[in-house]
């Protein structure tokens, strides 16, 4: 236990012996099945073959048939071992424990409320949505305010009482995750209000190379990794799609029962 981990409770559902999470091992033997909202947009159709090609079912989650029949098309070519299936974003959340959401801002609100009611206590909710100003045809590389303080933070205040909220992924490049060939070397800021939950949500996005998972606190901290984001876009227009962030001099050891990302970078900078 580190100083933040003593400060910040467990998540009342595992804490209390819930079946939603299986202990690290039987998580490591059988990965559970994970629903993408918006697996048809590039950051989740990334995270939808990384997942897969390490053996986690995905159900890739859309409003439109015809679009998220096309995703798993090209999911299944991408990675022809991997299990993909293709369901509305209601269906696909009730088949899955942890639910990743990646949508567009101008589109979270909305798709929060159409999923409600398939949301269930327990579940893990991962949420990528960043405000960009891009949503109301501001500049990419600019931020809305949200009265709730993030996209995260209004995120947990529209689901349904006892599902559980982290947030992630603002900084992981969706081109480097869509291109299977090319190796990962970069962390993933997770803020969340439960360090359980964020250890679910580490177990999970471990599994694919070269992704390190950093604790970086409260839900509340999702304002500052949030805007990462247009940062990393301005990167990304002065240099490559594949601008990423790896934060240096950390312990070896982040997360007690998580796996050890695999082809970590062993040094670099933000």
């Amino acid at each position: 236990m580190n100083l933040y981990s003593g400060a910040v409770p467990e998540s009342p559902h595992l804490a209390a012996g819930s079946a939603a999470e299986p202990d690290g091992e039987s998580a490591a033997r059988s990965p559970q099945p994970v629903a993408i909202v918006g697996a048809t947009g590039s950051l989740g159709f990334g995270l939808a073959v990384r997942l897969a090609s390490v053996g986690v079912p995905v159900v890739i989650g859309s409003r439109d048939r015809e679009r998220m029949e096309q995703a798993a098309e090209r999911a299944r070519a991408a990675v022809p071992a991997g299990v993909f299936s293709a369901q509305s974003n209601a269906l696909a959340v009730g088949q899955a424990q942890t639910v990743i959401l990646s949508v567009p801002f101008l589109n979270q609100s909305e798709t929060l409320a159409s999923i409600a009611q398939s949301l269930r206590p327990g579940q893990l909710l991962i949420d990528a949505s960043v405000p960009l100003a891009a949503a109301v045809s501001g500049e990419a590389t600019r931020m809305l305010g949200v009265w709730q303080g993030s996209a995260a933070e209004q995120a947990r205040e529209m689901v349904p009482a006892g599902v559980r909220v982290v947030s992630a992924l603002h900084t992981v490049s969706a081109a480097s995750l869509t291109n299977l060939d090319h190796p990962l070397e970069q962390d993933v800021l997770l803020c969340g209000d439960s360090r359980e939950d964020k250890l679910q949500a580490a177990r999970l996005l471990q599994r694919i190379d070269g992704l390190r998972c950093v604790d970086c606190g409260r839900l509340e901290m999702s304002r500052l990794t949030e805007s990462l984001t247009a940062l990393m876009i301005a990167v990304k227009i002065r240099y490559t799609d594949h601008a990423g962030v790896h934060l240096t001099d950390l312990p070896g050891e982040l997360w007690d029962g998580a796996p050890a990302p695999r082809d970590a970078p062993n040094s670099g900078s933000i």
